[in-house]
């Protein structure tokens, strides 16, 4: 049984290869008759020449398409969140519109709900028939194809090849309400979104109107709205629900967003989403000559338990690139940094060793999209994303350390995220209150009330950013933090 293995595993390699083997199987098989081992040498010498230039022909295409792959992968420019209550169908759109699944971890699955910021990628493709010129994701058209056996990437309406646009990321936001500070370190990441509402529930719903407020503290204005679910009302409650939805964006950054009914899980009106991404959420000037600075959305360790220390790779990081480059084998700073035992904090310096976007690897990265970057740190320090918060630079470049903060605050008339209607009240001293920078979120208590709405903060756990950057306040109402206004950071210099 074992030497019937070995032959069927010989007949797939090359030419060469196979001569190579066949003479030492010949040295090993003395005890075979003479006539049935000529017979074969015969055919195998008849066939030699042309399995030789047919598989050198293939082996050829098949590594300089590899090549043409790498080399071409154009790295995303725009990074769409998308947005809205828990049990929405954020995921699910996210799948219908990139082919990706992003509940990845074992509580997400076994509940059913997106617990971290989850990440997907996807290429807008345009159809070069000028009768057609149909913009779409090229997932989309790929699951609007009529079998499985038609060709992918091309046009579902005249069947023309289609070109590449651009890459969009996008950015899977959780909606339950305890999870709405990384719902507000995810928007920090956005340049426009999908705020989905359920149409089977009654609009708004609690995170609902959180997470759209949260838009327009990150002053996010190019937003679309998913009426999703629509499979499971009549048509009648859908128009219903949609005057629900008109009523409830009047007067917020929404008001003129257009409203798209779909059923993400059905994949109905996807392509139509597709398109008003395409048209109403565009790439925006990105600034890659200013210096590095890179918020870290996410940090792990990719080494499998058991791992020989020989193949162990360094820690990797996770996020999207505020501004400037970074090329393979550069060194960068990561600040607030390492905490000590005693709770001190030190910056650390290491070496870029790998990029990546999704499965596909890049030598240097821009702004826009977002990317992994594989480190010579030990990933004891990345594992469980522990690194979260920080931000990269080059060495010396990035801002101060702050322990204690100053920041110019604005508050909401209402809370927001609560079942019923609260009044937002004057923040005390020595209240605590929740802020997320960026992708960092810290704690303080309130030191001091100033003037022109100045409250001045000791943290918990020190930031590390610009000077003006976006405040999200939230304070403790019920047991939960909820979202009370946001503000500007002044950094003294």
């Amino acid at each position: 049984m074992a030497k019937k293995k070995e032959t069927s595993t010989e007949e797939e390699l090359s030419a060469d290869d196979l001569r190579i083997v066949k003479k030492k199987k010949t040295t090993k098989k003395k005890t075979t008759k003479k006539s049935s081992s000529k017979k074969t040498t015969k055919k195998e010498k008849s066939t030699k020449k042309t399995t030789k230039k047919s598989t050198s022909k293939t082996t050829k295409k098949k590594t300089t398409s590899k090549k043409i792959e790498k080399t071409d992968f154009i790295q995303s420019s725009c990074n769409v969140g998308l947005v809205g209550h828990v049990d929405h169908g954020k995921t699910t759109l996210v799948k219908a519109l990139s082919g990706t699944w992003t509940e990845k971890y074992s509580d997400e699955i076994n509940r059913g709900i997106t617990i971290k910021l989850g990440y997907a990628e996807a290429a807008i493709a345009q159809c070069p028939n000028p009768n057609c010129n149909l913009v779409i994701a090229e997932s989309v058209a790929n699951n609007l194809r009529k079998s499985k056996k038609d060709q992918k990437g091309m046009c579902p309406n005249c069947g023309t090849k289609l070109n590449f646009k651009r890459r969009i990321s996008f950015v899977d936001a959780p909606g339950h309400e305890i999870l709405m500070a990384t719902m507000l370190s995810g928007a920090s990441l956005m340049d426009g979104a999908l705020l989905l509402i359920a149409a089977n529930e009654v609009c708004p719903q609690p995170q609902t109107r959180e997470h759209l407020a949260a838009l327009g503290i990150a002053k996010i204005e190019n937003i679309i709205i998913v009426q999703n679910k629509i499979d499971s009302i009549s048509k009648e409650k859908a128009i219903e629900h949609y005057n629900q939805i008109k009523e409830f964006v009047k007067g917020t950054i929404a008001e003129n967003a257009p409203i798209i009914p779909t059923s993400a899980i059905f994949n109905s009106n996807i392509d139509i989403v597709s398109q008003k991404i395409e048209e109403l959420i565009p790439s925006p000037e990105l600034d890659d000559e200013s210096d590095f600075l890179f918020n870290i959305a996410r940090s792990f360790d990719v080494n499998r338990p058991g791992s020989e220390i020989e193949s162990i790779h360094g820690g990797v990081i996770g996020g999207s690139i505020i501004t400037g480059k970074i090329n393979m084998g550069e060194e960068i700073e990561i600040r607030p940094g390492y905490r000590s035992k005693e709770g001190k904090y030190s910056s650390i310096i290491t070496t870029i060793e790998s990029i990546y976007e999704g499965s596909n690897s890049l030598s240097s990265a821009n702004p826009g999209g977002l990317i992994a970057i594989g480190t010579k740190l030990d990933p004891s320090l990345t594992r469980s994303d522990q690194l979260i918060g920080n931000v990269a630079g080059k060495p010396g470049t990035l801002p101060e350390v702050q322990y204690t903060v100053e920041i110019e605050a604005h508050l909401l008339k209402e809370v927001l995220g609560a079942e019923e209607k609260i009044p937002v009240t004057p923040i005390l001293k020595n209240e605590l209150i929740m802020i997320v920078v960026g992708t960092s979120l810290s704690a303080g208590v309130v030191e001091k009330i100033g003037k022109k709405n100045t409250i001045t903060l000791k943290l918990k756990r020190p930031i590390c950013a610009l000077d003006g950057s976006i405040v999200a306040l939230s304070r403790r109402i019920k047991n939960r933090f909820r979202l009370i206004g946001y503000g500007y950071l002044i950094v003294s210099e």
